[in-house]
């Protein structure tokens, strides 16, 4: 209370630049081994205002605090922003304890709930997690993995709660766009629609996103399907010691800065982000190039969420690259085959060889090891 401001500054405060490291956060290395992201006080403090413009805080919002924050998703968005922006947040140390999650969640009457789809559905399946447990909840937002329609789905079902869907990186620490709820202006009774199906929303403010073709790097035009490029103040300073590796993903075009994603999709008339799949995540079967994530959502119209699955691409000596299906289920393998054969999609969309196994390859995140799982397709087809 006396100490003067100069003072307690030159005793307590490390000088310290907004373009110095802040936080150095490793990729979930679920392709590839994981990179050490350096994040610098402008890239955290950039994203942290971008999202507190958009979710327009209320002064009695608090907010879900149950991400690891290991994760950028966790470390920028349910614990530094709550904490730069002065908004109580409840901490929870495990995500998938949905009676817990539930209970302080009630008791602390939390607003705003950040999640991934899988945490979302264990919530869903949770029969301790009571609906009214979220009746103070205004808004669900999903990051770091694609939402799967049947989660949004039952989460509606059992909270009456749409999840709004946002896309970003840890490169991007981490959001670059997000749905948000439509408006209706009182007066004209216009309806501003800031939330589409399907997509992952709108870039947040100060957030450029561009279509590329992923060899030229040339802007594609609306609706076309090509490599996204994230720019903004959000963008990385680069990989940790590994300069070969930030000069493949960062690009300056006409002075700013991008991150190449290394994800398919394109931007629609209203500017609405869809994601198609990562370049990584495709099959040459053929000749032909097949979504690996496309043939998971056909798969999943006959597999409910008792049985867990991934496709992955594994080389092929006559077709090139052949798709192989991992799933953990109760049902024998004949009862599987029998459902594929039930999908009507074309039979070069369909996998060659179907393996159950004891458990599907998981990162601490809760998102899929796609390298442990195509690591794993690659011993049983051998």
């Amino acid at each position: 209370f006396l100490a003067p401001q100069c003072w307690i500054k030159l005793r307590y405060f490390a000088d310290v630049s907004l373009e110095d490291n802040a936080t150095i956060l490793f990729s979930s290395g679920s392709e590839g081994d994981p990179k050490g992201v350096e994040l610098s006080h402008k890239n955290l403090l950039t994203n942290i205002k971008q999202i507190g413009e958009l979710l327009n805080f209320h002064k009695d919002d608090v907010i879900l605090n149950s991400l690891p924050i290991f994760h950028s998703f966790g470390l920028t968005v349910t614990t530094l922003l709550p904490l730069c922006e002065g908004i109580k947040m409840v901490s929870v140390a495990d995500p998938t304890d949905g009676a817990t999650v539930g209970k302080m969640c009630a008791r602390h009457r939390v607003s705003i709930l950040f999640g991934t789809s899988t945490f979302f559905r264990l919530y869903v399946r949770n029969k301790k997690f009571h609906p009214l447990m979220l009746q103070n909840v205004r808004m669900v937002i999903a990051g770091a993995e694609k939402l799967k329609a049947d989660v949004k789905e039952a989460f509606k079902l059992k909270f009456g709660l749409e999840i709004y869907e946002g896309y970003g990186a840890t490169e991007t620490a981490p959001v670059a766009s997000v749905n948000m709820p439509n408006l209706l202006d009182p007066e004209t009774l216009q309806e501003f629609t800031f939330n589409q199906a399907g997509t992952v929303g709108m870039p947040l403010p100060g957030t450029i996103i561009k279509i590329v073709d992923p060899e030229s790097l040339q802007e594609l035009p609306v609706g076309e399907d090509g490599l996204i490029l994230i720019g903004g103040g959000q963008v990385m300073k680069g990989y940790l010691n590994v300069p070969e590796k930030t000069a493949e993903v960062i690009v300056e075009i006409d002075g700013v800065r991008y991150y190449k994603t290394g994800d398919k999709g394109h931007i629609d008339h209203n500017g609405f982000i869809t994601i198609v799949d990562r370049y990584s995540r495709f099959a040459k079967v053929g000749g032909e190039m097949i979504s690996l994530g496309s043939v998971e959502e056909k798969l999943a119209q006959v597999f409910d969420e008792e049985n867990q699955f991934v496709v992955v691409a594994v080389s092929d000596d006559k077709k090139g690259e052949s798709i192989v299906l991992l799933i953990k289920s109760a049902l024998s393998l004949d009862e599987i085959n029998e459902h594929i054969k039930g999908l009507n999609v074309p039979p070069i969309m369909l996998p060659s060889q179907v393996f159950l196994v004891d458990e599907i390859p998981m990162l601490g995140s809760g998102k899929v090891d796609f390298k442990g799982a195509k690591n794993l397709a690659m011993n049983l087809v051998k």
